[in-house]
């Protein structure tokens, strides 16, 4: 059935052992077969060559809308979001994504449910019903997702570049869509939406506009064989691609400053030039060479500059809403105060910079180094999840020629100076477009982007004006980086000495322990080490927490200028306070917590509420403009003063190697005659405590949202349940598995209460709950508090009425997610320093797990369930968070008021709350 071609060598990487087939079906559907023996999951992602491009004109967000209906029934499966339910059930996820140009769905599930999965997803394709019911719910989905973002600045900002373009282009356009582009139009003008859906789907999607890559342990046959049978039936219309041949920005749009008004506190520049898109030029990568001198953060860089000055915080560049005929390349920095004041000579500073990549002309050395690097990233790259992995791979498929769909242009090779030197010229004044902006516009502009509100003004920008700027900037010593000598050459694998399973207790002192653990597995040049200071000092009040915050950004920034060619060559590092462990970038953060996303705020609260130990951000905030450099100063001996130290260290690394880097960190830190650290007292040992809840108890807080422009409310519905133990656990993540796909059918499929719609298991610090997060413009935190209860009680019979083979899928299922093996060094050594950190150390945590989910009954788990989450259960322990947002600050207000239920508690001031309640004992 398939169609024979030519067989193309694909370029995999060398460490690549997965076995791949490229098919084309009778229907012209181009398929990517994946064979991995080793994979405990299968995974499929379908990309169609159809995205907002192609939303009809007054139908803006149909393509996405599109997206969203597809995953509701098929014919062949009609109940509503039996897919879901089935995928969840069996251990997978999925979603799904619009872009411009594509629209990409995917999945993955337990390789023993596979075939069925995949005959679901296919149906998607072949014929999909839309109910009318379903239809008019989901608008409501999709305007609820809009909303969400309204107040977001990258979205903002984008729509506005959108909105400086051709009115006749598709970049134009509204992408997203709301209740008033899908409904409250159409109707206005007598447009059936639901028609004009499916009208849409039978015209745009078609067999030969598709790309499938599909993932699984079986054999390329046996796959091959799937994917006939299931994926055959997808009609194929024999469409031509969506095409444009104009470009979306005219002299009109050229030669801009827009200043704009953001919702967060800062201020920020976006310096965006049309370019070729790089596409054309895949394998030379010219963008990829420029973004690399760009973005240098070395001595020398702008950068670097910018941040000696006193001007900038942060600097991106690089290409970005790129399509088949057109794209962009953006500097984007992050503007301190003092940069605000500085713009002209900033945007001078970028031009010379640029003028001096001209004038030293395209260096071959360079582009050397980068192509090392990009070749040591692709054949070395850590195993990814099969679902992250196919994603990449079919969106890859529209674009480059089948040998490359691995790869696609992340390994530049073809050395052409010619094509660097024309994208280099296309970064000219002639064509700019400067984007600013800054709180401190608000009441100047005169101009307002219609779908976010963006306040806005512009006026043109000449290139004599640039090249007035350039004259004006600060004469500094821009020059290009020196060859980087981290450029790794030695790729051997070292065999360890003894077969470690799991972490061993390599070493302890009165300073530290080191926990080891060699690479087995993955034979990857690689090593992870993390080191944990335990610090008493630093989580002593909000002004130590806030300094210890402080003190990590310097280290960071000063060490920045020897450490990022490292960085550049695959070295990564990072130093961050933990709770145990420049002042304006610093108040900037802080004072931006108040525009979160509610749900985000809810979490923050409810943080607060349990976490012992812990401080407000608004408290930090406050304290930070009291602080100077003296106090840092005198904070940072005070901090190191006592000190204990958790090691980790894992992969191509012998045991010596492991114990001397520790005994050198001990030696500068502890050893000396005058020694940075001391060990701690054994009364210092830092403890995580968490407040526990009183049986039968129901505690709610409830809070007005910080940002009095969003709409959103928010709850955090938070059953506590025990101490870290085994054999609850996995009663926990059990109830949490078989509830989670059933709550988000109940609260947001059906009663549509939001777009964030989140049932799942907590562990703060060894102690384990049930969550619930809903985000809603619909309705206020307190309905949605009384939903989540009516939807336990009808969960409480779903758990009795569940037929033995469902309960005996559901453990198996949570059995196979226990024994997927790890995928990476990385992604193993977080395992275990989770398991460090939090005090444990169970290594064998998900193998003790697996037998106690095999010895679990039914009877079991429903009397868990009625002891500690059914509604009133005598020892149940509940907390509501509640944040309300500007549609419903009545209710807020009349909740206040409101006759307090039985056996509920209204915590007004969450730190004596907190004192008056006991704790839980900490693993520490």
């Amino acid at each position: 059935m398939a169609v024979s071609i030519e067989d193309v060598e694909i370029l995999k990487p060398k460490t690549d052992k997965r076995e791949y087939r490229r098919i084309v079906l009778k229907n012209s559907l181009q398929v990517l077969l994946i064979s991995d023996p080793d994979t405990d999951k299968c995974a499929a992602s379908l990309n169609v060559g159809v995205g907002s491009f192609c939303d009809p004109v007054g139908l803006e967000g149909l393509a996405h809308f599109l997206e969203h209906m597809l995953f509701y029934a098929s014919e062949k499966y009609p109940l509503e979001d039996s897919y879901l339910k089935y995928i969840t059930e069996h251990g997978g996820s999925t979603n799904a994504f619009t872009a411009s140009e594509m629209t990409n769905y995917f999945f993955d599930a337990n390789t023993d449910c596979f075939e069925e999965a995949l005959d679901r997803f296919a149906q998607f394709f072949i014929k999909p019903l839309m109910s009318a019911d379903a239809t008019m719910r989901e608008i409501k989905a999709v305007d609820s997702e809009n909303k969400m973002y309204l107040l977001s600045d990258e979205r903002r900002m984008s729509q506005l570049q959108k909105h400086l373009s051709l009115e006749s282009h598709p970049y134009h356009k509204f992408g997203g869509g709301n209740c008033d582009t899908l409904d409250v139009r159409p109707k206005a003008k007598g447009v059936d939406t639901r028609q004009e859906l499916l009208k849409f789907y039978e015209d745009k999607y078609s067999a030969n506009l598709m790309h499938l890559v599909v993932y699984s342990k079986e054999s390329l046959d046996k796959i091959q064989s799937l994917v006939e049978d299931k994926f055959q039936e997808i009609q194929n219309s024999d469409r031509s691609r969506f095409q444009f041949s104009s470009q979306p920005c005219t002299s009109e749009h050229l030669q801009i400053l827009v200043r704009a008004v953001p919702i967060k506190q800062g201020h920020k520049l976006r310096i965006v030039w049309p370019i070729t898109p790089s596409i054309v030029h895949y394998k030379e990568e010219p963008c990829r060479y420029l973004d690399h001198l760009i973005n240098h953060e070395g001595e020398g860089s702008l950068s670097y500059v910018l941040k000696k000055l006193g001007w900038a915080t942060e600097l991106y560049a690089g290409e970005d809403d790129r399509a088949s005929e057109f794209s962009f390349f953006y500097v984007v920095i992050d503007l301190t105060d003092a940069g605000q004041d500085h713009m002209q000579e900033i945007i001078g500073l970028l031009f010379k910079y640029i003028q001096l990549l001209q004038q030293s002309g395209v260096c071959k050395w360079i582009f050397d180094e980068l192509s090392a690097i990009c070749e040591t990233g692709f054949h070395y790259e850590d195993k990814i999840s099969p679902i992250d992995y196919v994603v990449r791979i079919s969106s890859n498929m529209q674009i480059y020629p089948p040998k490359d769909w691995l790869v696609g242009s992340s390994l530049p090779s073809d050395f052409n100076p010619d094509t660097i030197q024309k994208i280099l010229n296309e970064l000219s004044p002639e064509s700019v477009r400067i984007f600013w902006e800054s709180n401190k516009f608000e009441g100047l502009t005169d101009k307002v982007e219609p779908w976010y509100g963006t306040a806005y003004s512009i006026e043109k920008v000449s290139p004599s004006r640039i090249q007035a700027w350039m004259s004006s900037a600060p004469n500094e010593n821009l020059h290009l980086p020196v060859p980087n000598v981290f450029i790794p050459t030695d790729f051997s694998i070292k065999n360890p000495q003894e077969k470690i399973k799991l972490p061993v207790l390599l070493r302890k002192s009165s300073y530290s322990k080191l926990w080891y653990k060699p690479d087995t597995v993955f034979s990857t040049p690689k090593a992870y080490v993390k080191i944990d200071f335990d610090c008493p000092y630093v989580s002593n009040s909000p002004e130590t927490e806030a300094l210890a915050n402080l003190l990590a950004m310097l280290l960071m920034d000063d060490l920045n200028e020897y450490a990022y060619y490292a960085q550049v060559a695959g070295l990564h590092y990072d130093i961050s306070h933990t709770e145990s462990g420049f002042q304006e970038m610093a108040i900037k953060a802080y004072q931006n917590f108040k525009f979160q996303q509610p749900y985000e705020q809810a979490n923050d609260y409810y943080s607060l509420i349990i976490e012992d130990q812990t401080w407000p951000w608004m408290e930090q905030l406050e304290v930070l403009h009291r602080l100077d450099e003296e106090d840092l100063a005198k904070f940072a001996p005070i901090m190191l003063s006592r000190a204990f130290l958790q090691c980790y260290i894992a992969g191509n690394i012998e045991h010596e190697e492991a114990v001397s880097m520790i005994e050198h960190i001990e030696d500068v830190f502890f050893k000396g005659s005058n020694p940075i650290c001391q060990p701690l007292f054994p009364s210092q040992i830092l403890r995580n405590r968490v407040v526990k809840l009183g049986k039968g108890m129901n505690f709610c807080y409830s809070k007005e949202g910080l940002n009095p422009s969003d709409e959103n409310s928010a709850l955090i519905h938070y059953i506590q349940v025990h101490r870290d133990d085994f054999i609850l656990n996995v009663k926990l993540q059990l109830v949490a598995l078989i509830g989670e796909q059933a709550a988000f059918h109940q609260l947001r499929s059906v009663e549509q209460l939001g777009y964030i719609t989140y049932l799942g298991q907590r562990n703060d610090f060894g102690i384990h709950g049930l969550l619930f997060i809903i985000q809603s413009t619909v309705k206020d935190p307190g309905h949605i508090d009384s939903r989540v209860e009516a939807f336990l009680r009808m969960f409480e019979s779903k758990l009795s009425e569940m037929k033995n083979d469902e309960f005996k899928g559901n453990v198996n299922a949570l059995i196979n997610m226990k024994l997927e093996k790890h995928k990476s060094l990385s992604e193993e050594s977080q395992f275990y320093w989770t398991e460090i950190i939090s005090g444990t150390p169970k290594f064998d945590r998900r193998e003790a797990e697996v037998e106690a989910l095999k010895k679990l009954t039914q009877q079991e788990l429903i009397d868990f369930f009625d002891e500690n989450i059914k509604v009133g259960a005598t020892r149940k322990k509940t907390l509501s968070v509640r944040v309300y947002g500007n549609q419903h600050l009545a209710e807020y207000n009349s909740q206040k008021s409101e006759a307090v239920q039985p056996n509920t508690v209204q915590v007004d001031d969450i730190f004596s709350f907190r004192r008056s309640r006991p704790l839980y004992a900490s693993f520490r």
